[in-house]
């Protein structure tokens, strides 16, 4: 049983990896459909599969899709990153048993879409989903500046990877854009002052036993 209590409006940090280490994410159709995957599946209606949602919409008088679903969301998202073999969120919850609804949406939808393409069977992550409670700000924002920039962590050049790094320092991003900012950015003069922080964050956080403790997988 998760010893973990989530509450209405705190924020947690979530990670999980493939099981035996193994990658999880082996293209960039991988990683569209799984960030796809964090949007449809948080909901407060339970969309069943990505598949399925996509037919029960309709198209309004502008030929715009439109769910007919309360797609009030479960979470919000403050931040990610997305590695070949594993993931962190930091997430606060929006309804009762919102995290805990949206994780399993996750696990199930994201299984069974890899297990279908790759042709294999069995579990895909490695157990349950990991979560700590974020209860200063000071956590926060150092956790912010692990996730955003993972791959410099795990020392990741060049590989399949997506955080939210770009929304946070990139004037022009053009990606997609899901994350709740303000609560991050509005304690800097601007993106690049949060840059340099999380930057300088990086090279300091092994030297920080309860930081290094909460944060490194």
């Amino acid at each position: 049983m998760r010893k973990i209590k989530f509450v209405n409006g705190e924020y947690y940090h979530i990670l999980n990896r493939g099981v035996d280490k193994r990658n999880i994410f082996l293209d960039k159709e991988d990683l569209r459909r799984f960030i796809q995957g964090l949007q449809e599946f948080n909901t407060l209606d339970p969309i069943g599969s990505i598949y399925e949602s996509q037919l029960r919409k309709k198209h309004n008088e502008n030929g715009n899709l439109v769910s007919t679903r309360d797609d009030s969301k479960i979470v919000d998202f403050i931040c990610y990153c997305i590695n070949p073999n594993h993931y962190h969120f930091i997430l606060v919850q929006l309804s009762d048993n919102g995290i805990r609804k949206f994780m399993q949406r996750i696990a199930l939808g994201y299984s069974k879409y890899f297990n279908l393409k790759y042709k294999r069977s069995g579990t895909l992550f490695q157990g349950p989903y990991k979560a700590t409670h974020i209860d200063s700000n000071d956590y926060l924002l150092h956790a912010s500046a692990y996730i955003n920039l993972n791959n410099k962590v795990h020392g990741l050049e060049n590989v399949l990877y997506k955080s939210s790094w770009g929304e946070y320092c990139q004037d022009n991003y053009k990606g997609i854009a899901f994350c709740k900012k303000d609560i991050i950015l509005k304690q800097f003069l601007n993106s690049d002052e949060y840059k340099s922080f999380a930057e300088e964050s990086l090279k300091s956080i092994h030297e920080r036993k309860e930081l290094e403790k909460l944060l490194l997988d």
